[in-house]
């Protein structure tokens, strides 16, 4: 079998930032919760948005939701919901705001009852992509289909991140 990038990699600069995470961060399974809780937050704010746009903003994010610490956010005040509404460099969007808060103060709730966010995902067993979506609107703010789907794939959850002949698929498969 012939390797090759992913369709949607294959054209990109070695530079871009579409090239770096499809080789470095999609696809790769995540243990930490800070970890699985910023690519939550980065897939919530990505709705109806370009991914471009988030990779290009994913160093400002981190820093403006404090490297996503989940007690941290999970503890903003209206003064962080406001300071948040003013940052150009995430996106300036309300209910996405809102979201990170709220699922912050659920992961706390997870985290007392599980262990870790991690713990709860795995004990969840093998749902397809319907059962997850259902499970995470249940569960948390600003969930679709869309976002549960590439959450799930870019943690590697669900399968579909990379085609098979991609030379990083067989990275991932090793781990």
């Amino acid at each position: 079998m012939v390797q090759s990038y992913c369709q949607y990699a294959l054209n990109e600069p070695e530079n871009s930032v579409h090239k770096r995470y499809h080789d470095t961060e999609y696809g790769f399974p995540l243990t930490d919760d800070n970890q699985l809780f910023a690519r939550l937050v980065l897939e919530i704010n990505q709705a109806g948005l370009s991914w471009t746009t988030i990779l290009k903003k994913a160093a400002n994010f981190h820093v403006a939701y404090h490297h996503f610490d989940i007690a941290t956010v999970a503890n903003y005040t209206d003064a962080d919901r406001l300071r948040l509404m003013a940052d150009a460099g995430i996106i300036r969007n309300r209910l996405k705001i809102n979201a990170a808060i709220v699922n912050a103060q659920r992961l706390l709730v997870i985290q007392q009852e599980c262990g870790s966010f991690k713990n709860w995902l795995d004990s969840q067993g093998k749902l397809t992509k319907e059962q997850w979506t259902t499970l995470f609107k249940k569960t948390f703010l600003f969930t679709g289909g869309e976002i549960v789907n590439e959450f799930l794939m870019s943690t590697a959850y669900l399968s579909g991140a990379h085609e098979e002949s991609c030379p990083i698929y067989a990275s991932i498969a090793r781990l």
